[in-house]
């Protein structure tokens, strides 16, 4: 047998060194080339003046009396006050805490609290969300608050709210005024500090969009993450010379990590076109900046394509980038290397446990590869394919994704059951997702264990239908999952969404249906929808829509032993 399993070989070694200090290497090499972009705040600074902006934060975090290891949430949309404070968090020692942009009252309670975050840096609003009537509603104490002595009922651990903005607030700092000065004892404080700082200690914790249970603090330390933004720009062989477009959000991996400490690794430049993800705003940034690499998830390059005013836009300076986050359908990665001038676009796998990307597909891989796989093992990193009973599979054959190596998260933060759970004994962290692996190492997703339908004793794969109906002219995207069915144990569902104009309706993708796949995968329910429910990187919610369906269609849950 064959197994399925691969360790990444590379002549490049791994980078034992702390983000500050790969910030400083990068400031020094390209003092005055382009480091940031953010173009609705008309924001630009060199790398060296973004070094000196990180400094310059660092020291007025320190002057607040937190200390190394202090946990900093940040609460904001993609702004340049986040990258600064990314930087300036690591170069002090701190843990910054990324708090999504769509977390609520209930949510920002539980992550401020789960982690004792001492101090949060907040965005005033984001559309209609309105943070500080929300962080109001937490802690009502912050109006009669001293900037800086907070003492909330419910959120004990928290003194310091800085705000993003002109405006001052009761009970707050603002972020310029932190940022503008310091006092000499500060800069004194963290120059000693940095010696003292190493590659392995916790320097980040990130949320993980569970669709169940509370959400689990991935702990990630410095050599996790800029390892990765390492070998994943790498990949896409970024230089100096290229300018990476990032409208994916800067709280998850896919924007601090692959997009910022990417671009840090090599001197690209990094250009954000919005607070949030706007099709027209991506493409006139590539348009007007001349990027020559672009990061989203399938949805993102969909919207984009389909923009109206999409031919309209000059994207020849396009080169490479990644497709990653969420499956990626094929006729919509070979839409983006035509239409997009993209034909170096890469595909990445990964997860937030482990820093996040473990496989990614190379600009020179065959086409094919490109377009039906995750590519093959990331440098420094092993991956194998485990059976039910923890055995490796054969390639060829369908087993759960397990990673080992430098990306694997430290653990949960301050739970160590799950955090068991997750890694075994052997430090293989185990992913939750269904694989195959060919003879040539080359991995393709087919599902999650969890999504797996199973009816009448037949293992269905939603993503292998969801690349049929993605064949089909007139549909944009698709969502395949199971709900119960108290005949065969689970029936197949589809969400559909239309391209605009489309006329497609039941019968015909019930007739393309059978006449490409097995009786068994046909789905049983369809419907046309506007949307689907999404989480804020872009990953489809199945579990709201199996719901939904399981309210509209009256059946009740099936209950397993």
């Amino acid at each position: 047998m064959n197994p399925a399993y691969v360790s990444g070989i590379s002549e490049a070694p791994l980078l034992w060194r702390t983000i500050g200090d790969a910030l400083r290497v990068t400031a020094d090499a390209f003092p005055t080339r382009d480091a940031l972009i953010v173009r609705h705040q008309n924001k630009r600074m060199s790398w060296r003046e973004l070094h000196a902006a990180a400094d310059l934060l660092a020291a007025g975090l320190l002057e607040l009396g937190l200390e190394v290891g202090d946990r900093v949430g940040i609460w904001s949309p993609n702004r340049f006050e986040w990258v600064v404070t990314q930087f300036a968090t690591a170069r002090a020692g701190l843990i910054l805490v990324n708090v999504n942009p769509a977390y609520r009252l209930a949510e920002l309670e539980y992550a401020l609290n789960k982690v004792g975050c001492k101090a949060l840096v907040m965005a005033e609003r984001l559309k209609t969300s309105d943070y500080l009537a929300t962080l109001r509603t937490l802690a009502p104490e912050l109006a009669e608050s001293a900037a800086g002595a907070l003492h909330s009922a419910r959120l004990p651990t928290l003194r310091h709210v800085i705000t993003l903005g002109e405006t001052e607030h009761p009970g707050c700092h603002r972020y310029a005024n932190l940022a503008a000065k310091s006092s000499e004892a500060a800069r004194r404080h963290l120059a000693a500090i940095g010696p003292t700082l190493q590659p392995d200690d916790p320097i980040n914790i990130q949320f993980t969009s569970g669709t169940t249970g509370s959400p689990k603090g991935a702990t990630l330390s410095h050599f996790n993450i800029l390892n990765n933004g390492l070998f994943t720009a790498r990949a896409q062989n970024l230089t100096e010379h290229d300018r990476l477009c990032i409208p994916v959000p800067l709280y998850h991996c896919f924007g601090m990590v692959m997009g910022v400490l990417g671009c840090t690794a090599f001197g690209a430049t990094m250009v954000f076109p919005d607070e949030a993800f706007e099709p027209r705003s991506v493409l006139e940034a590539v348009a007007e900046e001349g990027c020559t690499a672009l990061y989203g998830v399938p949805t993102m390059f969909i919207a984009e394509l389909d923009h109206p005013d999409f031919a309209s836009f000059d994207l020849s300076s396009l080169r490479t980038g990644v497709m990653a986050g969420a499956p990626c359908p094929v006729e919509v990665m070979k839409r983006v290397q035509r239409d997009m001038h993209m034909p170096e676009v890469t595909i990445c796998y990964g997860m937030t446990e482990t820093s996040p990307v473990s496989l990614q597909s190379a600009v020179d891989d065959p086409l094919d590869k490109r377009v039906s796989t995750v590519g093959r093992i990331h440098p420094h990193v092993e991956v194998k394919l485990i059976d039910t009973e923890g055995r490796v599979v054969a390639r060829g054959e369908t087993g759960e994704l397990c990673t080992r190596g430098y990306c694997v998260m430290r653990g949960y933060w301050d739970d160590p059951e799950r955090s068991r759970e997750a890694i075994d004994e052997a430090g293989w962290m185990h992913t939750g997702d269904l694989a195959a692996m060919d003879e040539e190492g080359y991995v393709n997703i087919v599902g999650r264990l969890k999504d797996m339908i199973i009816r009448g004793g037949e293992n269905i794969y939603p993503r292998e239908i969801e690349e049929y109906l993605y064949r089909l002219d007139g549909i944009q995207d698709v969502a395949v999952f199971g709900v119960p069915d108290p005949k065969y144990g689970e029936q197949v569902a589809a969400w559909i969404r239309l391209d605009p104009g489309a006329q497609l309706d039941e019968d015909s993708v019930l007739a393309f249906c059978r006449e490409q796949i097995a009786h068994y995968k046909v789905p049983r329910y369809l419907r046309f929808v506007e949307d689907f429910p999404m989480t804020v990187t872009g990953k489809l919610q199945k579990y709201l829509m199996r719901a939904a369906m399981i309210e509209e269609l009256g059946i009740a849950e099936q209950r397993t032993a």
